[in-house]
């Protein structure tokens, strides 16, 4: 019997075939380790490369790349979000629009590097013509990647400081990630689902999240396994999919409802798979890694993924 592959992915719509058994991929036989809080996950990934396959933040893997992490992606993208609404402030705040925080001081939830802070920055530089080296962006957290220096307008928030507190304190004038709730504080950005389905109407912007890594280790020894896990994953999606089609999915979450919109929207799958319905998006965010300090260099789309999945679509 081939050797169980220990396999970290949170239970979502899109995955839950998969880690039910209903689809498998073949010979390659998987087993589930549960992370609680899924970032855990992820830095015991760029760390130890402590399991064969995991669930990974976007931006983390380009980063962890570049140091020399001896994983690689395949073009599995398990989780899209909008992030119109992840920057916020007081209301009574004087920062009426983003161009404002120019010279301010902005908290970003845990690192630097953190997916949903490259793409709250990106909608700052691209939408608003914010300048992001004149920001101080404050970190509430660390870096998944140790190696990794972030550039000199990057601060610690301090030992057991809270972003929230230090907003609502006067000492931040936004936070991007942080779940903040409170009549006090509100998005920066107007009606920011609204605004993110505007852009992703006019400008095709739809940001990927996560994707899926594997140990280099893992794929050499399996010259195969690329090609079958990532059909694994796109049957599974498919399914789901399906059922947003149909409404057959009961009690729906807020992922659910966002991605029916998506499909309701447009018109085709919203958790497409594959390098080539996805390379604008990936093409966009390795060009705001670089202008944000993230990358030193950029880095070519095909050069991130296992060689046998380039011209796979799921």
């Amino acid at each position: 019997m081939a050797q169980l592959l220990v396999t970290v992915t949170r239970t979502q719509g899109n995955n839950r075939a998969l880690k039910a058994g209903k689809v498998y991929p073949a010979g390659y036989p998987l087993t589930f380790h549960e992370v609680p809080v899924l970032v855990d996950g992820f830095r015991r990934m760029v760390r130890e490369l402590a399991f064969d396959i995991s669930e990974m933040a976007l931006t983390t893997y380009l980063c962890a790349r570049e140091h020399g992490v001896r994983f690689t992606a395949l073009p599995v993208f398990l989780v899209r979000g909008f992030h119109h609404g992840a920057i916020v402030v007081r209301r009574d705040s004087d920062i009426t629009e983003p161009g404002q925080l120019a010279g301010r001081r902005v908290g970003v939830n845990r690192g630097y590097t953190v997916t949903t802070g490259v793409w709250a920055r990106a909608i700052l530089a691209l939408e608003h013509g914010l300048d992001l080296d004149s920001v101080t962006w404050v970190l509430s957290g660390d870096e998944h990647v140790e190696a990794y220096r972030p550039p000199a307008n990057v601060v610690p928030a301090g030992a057991g400081k809270k972003l929230g507190q230090l907003l609502r304190d006067g000492e931040l004038d936004a936070v991007i990630g942080a779940p903040i709730e409170g009549p006090d504080v509100v998005p920066l950005i107007p009606a920011p689902e609204e605004a993110a389905f505007d852009a992703l109407r006019h400008r095709g912007l739809y940001p990927i999240n996560h994707l899926v890594v594997v140990r280099d280790d893992v794929l050499k020894a399996n010259p195969h396994l690329a090609a079958a896990v990532f059909e694994a994953f796109a049957e599974s999606k498919r399914r789901y999919v399906a059922d947003l089609r149909t409404g057959a999915i009961l009690n729906p979450d807020q992922t659910d409802r966002m991605y029916a919109r998506v499909l309701a929207e447009t018109g085709t799958d919203p958790l497409p798979y594959g390098i080539a319905p996805n390379r604008h998006v990936l093409e966009l965010l390795i060009a705001q890694a670089v202008d944000q300090h993230i990358l030193r260099e950029p880095v070519e789309v095909e050069s991130l993924f296992a060689p046998s999945t380039l011209d796979l679509r799921g």
